[in-house]
Formats: structure tokens, C-alpha cells, sequence
């Protein structure tokens, strides 16, 4: 296998999906609890990182596998159009997934069992979101999976790794009982900061199951624009879009944020062309990557105004 099917196997293009809620958790942890452990932050990013491609490599496996067009399967697909050994993506597989349980088994052991809760249940949901008989992708509520898993499941736990020691979310664990205690406010900071994020990432999902609307009612995979029609997904991707927005206004109000937040808003010159090219037609190749644009623009000033909101602190 080449350098170039390796990374097109686990699409590493995409990977800005799991990037952003790590590095936005990262500035918001600084921000907002004052509280950061780089050491074990790195390490979770790796481990994360390989979990990621092995989910997706996990995706491109299982559609070669139960695809019904021969075109999609040999001149499409990664796997037959590079004539890769099934053996060896398998391997690749295991070894990404097994890299990640040793991140993550080792940080709980270090941080909590809290974390290895979480971590379950983001590995549960990302492995099958493509495997098993009936896929968690296959079914209308993908987009969902896919946002709260990416947007909400690493972003919390980049947080909580880097909080562990505060107790701000904390569960006690023996043979006679168990608990999950915490602080409500910080929870709900924790997913109110979340909500871009999650809106931002699943509408990657949608764009894309858009876009692939008839080809994935050929390959007897029904995705949520096949429920809800074109028409109303279309709609809903503007909703999570500019719903983005909103969030940012209602947390600043809240006192989750501080002004500087606001740069923000300087994505919608990027933000609105962008979503009004991909409303006016979804096509794979030419508008798909209207989605992931606006996932670049908007996150990439959510982060910003992190960033000097941790300079307005550090100064004032």
C-alpha cells in the first residue's frame, strides 16, 4: 500500500472534522476553567487522531463491501479502485483502533474512570457508525451521531483531561457503588460551547448525503435528505449553519464568553456566499466542499476569538 492509498483510505483531508473541536476545547479549557495539562493533551490528540482514521477507514471497508454498483466499488471506492488487500485495511484497522484503546486506557488509569465512560461510548458509536448489520450512517439519524460524537464527545474530553484534577466532572467507582457528580454550570458551558461545533461537523454529513442522494438510494442506503426530502435538508443546512451564530450571541449574553468572541461574525463574508452557492445546487465534485469550508471559516474564527480572549485575560 502507497503513502497516497494510505491516506485516501483514511481520507486525511477530512480530518479537520476532529482538529477543530480539539483545539477549540484546548483554547476554551484556557478561557473558561483557567486549567490546561499539555502532556496528556498531546497524547490524547494522537490517540484521537488514529481513532479517527480508523473510523473512516472502517466506512470506505464496509461500502466496499455491501456496495451494489460495480462502479462505485472498483472505480469509486479507494479500496478496488487502488486494488488494496482487504488483509491489510483490516490490519490497518486493528492497529489504528488498538494505538487508540492504549491512549485511552492509559489516561484513564491517570485522570478517571469518567473518562474511560466517555471514550466507550465515542468508540461504540464511531465503529458502528459504518459496521455491523444495520450501520448507525445507514440510518436517518447520521448526522447527529456524527456531530455530537466529533463535536461534543472529543471537545468534552479534551476538557475533561485537562479539568480531571478540579473534579469539575468526576465518577466514583468501586464494587459497592458507583457515582457521577459534578458542576451543572460548567456541564452546561461545556455543551453550550459545543453546539457550533456539532452544527458545523454534522452538517459535513448532510452536505454529503445530499450530495449523494441517488447514489445512496441505488446502494439501499437511506440517509436523513432520503426522509426528509431535498428540499427540507437543504433547509436544515442552513438552520445548523447560521443556528452557529446564535449560540456564539446567547453564550456571550450567558457569560460563557467574553467580547473578543465576537470576531466570530467575521466568517459570515466566507460563511454566507459559501452557503448560498451549495443551497442553489448540491453537486459532489463542484459544492460539497461549500461544508467543509464553512467549517474552516467559522471554526477558525470561533477560535480566534478564543485565542484573544486568552490575550484580553492575560493583559487585563
Amino acid at each position: 500500500m502507497t503513502r497516497k492509498s494510505f491516506f485516501d483510505l483514511v481520507e486525511i483531508r477530512t480530518k479537520l472534522a476532529s482538529l477543530f473541536p480539539f483545539m477549540i476545547a484546548v483554547l476554551f479549557t484556557n478561557t473558561y476553567f483557567h486549567s490546561f495539562h499539555w502532556g496528556k493533551t498531546l497524547f490524547f490528540f494522537f490517540g484521537m487522531l488514529a481513532f479517527d482514521m480508523a473510523t473512516t477507514a472502517i466506512n470506505n471497508y464496509m461500502d466496499f463491501r455491501k456496495a451494489h454498483s460495480e462502479e462505485y466499488k472498483y472505480q469509486e471506492n479507494v479500496i478496488g479502485k487502488d486494488q488494496l488487500s482487504e488483509r491489510t485495511v483490516v490490519m490497518i484497522i486493528f492497529g489504528l483502533i488498538g494505538f487508540s484503546a492504549i491512549v485511552g486506557i492509559t489516561l484513564a488509569i491517570q485522570t478517571g474512570w469518567l473518562l474511560l465512560l466517555m471514550g466507550c461510548a465515542c468508540c461504540f458509536i464511531g465503529v458502528f457508525y459504518t459496521f455491523g448489520p444495520i450501520p448507525l450512517s445507514r440510518m436517518p439519524l447520521g448526522e447527529v451521531f456524527s456531530g455530537v460524537t466529533m463535536g461534543l464527545g472529543i471537545f468534552a474530553i479534551t476538557i475533561y483531561l485537562n479539568t480531571y484534577d478540579k473534579k469539575l466532572f468526576f465518577m466514583e467507582l468501586d464494587l459497592q457503588h458507583f457515582a457521577i457528580t459534578g458542576s451543572t454550570t460548567a456541564a452546561l458551558a461545556v455543551v453550550w460551547a459545543s453546539i457550533p461545533l456539532i452544527a458545523t461537523i454534522a452538517n459535513i454529513m448532510l452536505a454529503n448525503n445530499l450530495c449523494d442522494l441517488e447514489q445512496d438510494i441505488e446502494n439501499h442506503r437511506y440517509t436523513l435528505p432520503f426522509y426528509l426530502g431535498k428540499e427540507n435538508a437543504v433547509i436544515l443546512f442552513n438552520l445548523l449553519m447560521y443556528s452557529s451564530y446564535v449560540t456564539i450571541v446567547i453564550g456571550l449574553i450567558a457569560g460563557i464568553y467574553q467580547w473578543p468572541i465576537l470576531l466570530t461574525f467575521l466568517s459570515l463574508v466566507k460563511v454566507y456566499p459559501q452557503t448560498k452557492v451549495f443551497t442553489e445546487k448540491q453537486i459532489k465534485s463542484k459544492t460539497f466542499v461549500m461544508s467543509i469550508k464553512n467549517l474552516v471559516a467559522f471554526n477558525s474564527s470561533y477560535a480566534l476569538g478564543l485565542v484573544l480572549t486568552l490575550v484580553w485575560q492575560l493583559i487585563g
